[in-house]
């Protein structure tokens, strides 16, 4: 039997950025984990964990090009350059619970398997959904590697609120995905 601590926040959201960034380094440290997944929106949960994860690479996985305005990049290219400059990788690519699910849900108001999966994935938190989610994404990037033991950092609506060790595995091979450990999450009552 092994016992971990994972926290649960009584909140969601912002205020519990720099504490998730925290427990992700020493988890990454204590783990031997050597990448982290960060998603970020406008870059600045991406640039916030360059300064605090120290010992691991960081991949910060954006929104893809017109996910909220058409032909529009959310990812602010001042905190692109930053964490470019310093080392950091930034996955953009199409979300592996959207792309073309997404468009029949709109055009045709009918959901389809990814959205349904990710519907379900919500009932344990909008961080966990976006968890899994991109470890799809950049192990289909090639980023990370299908079996290879990474921890994702996600949130609800901003900042982040969800960290947790996860073996990664390709969209193609969703099932094979494991939660490893949760670190923490938000407790929603």
């Amino acid at each position: 039997m092994k016992e971990a601590r994972t926290v649960y926040f009584d909140q969601s959201g912002d205020s519990c950025t720099r504490l998730t960034l925290e427990l992700t380094a020493q988890k990454a440290k204590d783990k031997d984990i050597g990448k982290v997944l960060v998603a970020s929106t406008s870059g600045e949960t991406g640039l916030m964990a360059m300064d605090i994860i120290t010992e691991a690479k960081i991949i910060v996985v954006t929104h893809s090009f017109g996910f909220k305005t058409i032909n529009q990049q959310e990812f602010k290219p001042e905190h692109r350059e930053a964490i470019e400059g310093r080392g950091g990788i930034i996955l953009t690519c199409m979300h592996a619970f959207g792309g073309i699910g997404r468009a029949v849900r709109k055009k045709l108001a009918s959901y389809q398997l990814e959205e349904i999966i990710a519907h379900t994935l919500r009932t344990f938190g909008e961080g966990t959904k976006v968890c899994f989610e991109m470890t799809l994404m950049a192990a289909d990037a090639g980023i990370v590697n299908q079996g290879e033991n990474i921890i994702a950092v996600a949130g609800t609506n901003s900042g982040a609120d969800t960290a947790m060790v996860i073996k990664a595995a390709n969209a193609q091979s969703f099932f094979d995905l494991r939660v490893q450990e949760i670190i923490c999450k938000p407790l929603f009552v």
